[in-house]
């Protein structure tokens, strides 16, 4: 009864947030509780869901902290030397343009928000595609293969999401991911060198010719056009003069947390402030930076918050447990072993025909419990679920894309088609690395 019931909450909590029933806060609150009460586990269910938010309570403060420093960075005008810096040595040759444009997109990504990327790159590096022609499916397709692997860092989501399923921490997940994480931006640098020399042999010569003047212009208008399009508001925000005070705490904190000096919720706590305190001195000026990424921050951890209540009375009244059970009862035994490769293969379509909240809060803990009987590590679990994240972004369920290619002027279908089988590789480049350097196993006893 229980592995039924179970099982029938995650296919109606699927069903409401997959039909736009309802938001995934309010179905991951409300439905859990209702089929608790159905499965006689009203006296007992508060105790449970305290539980679940006692378990992802770091992540969440954690996400609230890393998209307030990260929003205060870019509002300080950290990344616009880098970014006219990119626009001026490209100088109307397609391979660094394209090139440049994935270095970009991984370094503005490092909030976490897609659409921040999307929006702060295509403004940038738009207008220099359309004057040396290159196809704008090529800018679409390196800026989102670069914001699928910063996606995966710990106030991303996707990893977010999976610390909060599995009530594992957050730098368990991630630590042993960062080499992957390596190994695919590096696949990805390949792929825009492949696209650019692709497009420069499309284009000729002439585009890229030493006496061309159309490189000088493009250089300065792309770079002109980057620097007006910013509101006099955002200006007044700016603080150039700290640019290196900024980058040296910037540095700090990502060693800091590679090397796990501290919580990770803890150091972006220190981090914010420290910020707020260098560019931001006067208490006004504070409340306003807050005040303005405050919707940002509270529209991620409220769900974090609430798959904590959902992930706490699928545990505590046993139905993950009876639902891992069937799960075993159906699976032949030869593929228990391999559960983490086939982990990682689910994934793809999994989180693509799903949202990210459906897959890891509905069908990832149960598939965390039955790897249990063979060996495989809750967190190792949750490593391989995330190979399929570059896939997932190309879902039609995912808002952020339809960002991306609304802003560069293309097709939703014909970024698809372009960018699915980069995608589907840098998937499988994941995989292979992950395997390869043990952060899950291939097979388990």
């Amino acid at each position: 009864m229980l592995s039924l019931l179970g099982y029938g909450m995650i296919v109606v909590f699927m069903v409401l947030i997959m039909t736009r029933k309802l938001s995934a806060l309010v179905a991951l609150t409300l439905i859990p509780i209702i089929f608790a009460m159905l499965a006689g586990f009203s006296a007992d269910m508060g105790g449970m869901m305290i539980d679940g938010l006692k378990k992802v309570a770091p992540t969440a403060i954690m996400v609230i902290f890393a998209i307030l420093y990260f929003s205060t960075m870019f509002d300080t005008g950290l990344f616009d030397p880098i970014i006219r810096f990119f626009i001026r040595i490209i100088k109307g040759d397609p391979v660094k343009a394209v090139m440049c444009t994935a270095v970009l997109a991984a370094m503005v990504s490092l909030d976490g928000d897609g659409s921040t990327t999307y929006m702060i790159c295509v403004t940038a590096m738009l207008p220099l595609f359309k004057r040396i022609r290159l196809d704008p499916l090529a800018l679409t397709c390196v800026v989102f293969l670069s914001g699928s692997i910063t996606n995966l860092l710990p106030w991303g989501g996707p990893l977010a999401r999976v610390a909060a399923s599995l009530k594992v921490e957050s730098s368990e997940l991630f630590i042993p991911l960062i080499p992957t994480m390596i190994v695919g931006f590096i696949g990805v640098l390949a792929l825009a060198w492949f696209i650019g020399m692709r497009e420069r042999q499309r284009l000729g010569t002439l585009s890229i010719h030493p006496g061309h003047l159309g490189r000088k212009f493009a250089a300065e208008e792309t770079t002109a056009a980057y620097i007006t399009h910013a509101p006099d508001e955002k200006e007044a925000l700016r603080r150039p003069k700290l640019f290196w005070i900024n980058s040296a705490l910037t540095t700090v904190l990502m060693v800091s947390l590679v090397l796990e000096l501290l919580p990770l919720a803890v150091l972006f706590m220190i981090a914010f402030a420290l910020a707020l305190l260098i560019n931001y001195p006067q208490l006004e000026a504070q409340r306003q930076r807050i005040a303005a990424h405050a919707p940002a921050a509270l529209n991620q951890t409220s769900i974090f918050l609430a798959a904590g209540i959902f992930a706490g009375i699928l545990s505590g009244t046993g139905m993950v447990t009876a639902m891992s059970g069937t799960l075993l009862d159906i699976l032949p035994d030869s593929f228990g072993p391999y559960l983490a490769p086939i982990t990682a293969l689910i994934s793809l379509p999994g989180t693509f025909f799903m949202s990210n909240d459906a897959f890891y809060y509905g069908v990832l803990p149960v598939i965390a419990e039955a790897a249990k009987t063979y060996g495989i590590a809750p967190v190792e679990i949750g490593r391989a679920s995330l190979v399929g994240q570059p896939v997932h972004l190309l879902s039609p369920l995912v808002a952020s894309t339809y960002l991306l290619v609304g802003l560069a002027g293309v097709e939703f279908s014909d970024h698809q088609k372009y960018t699915f089988k980069w995608a589907f590789l840098l998937c499988m480049l994941f995989l292979a690395c992950g395997l390869l350097l043990g952060i899950y196993p291939l097979y388990s006893r």
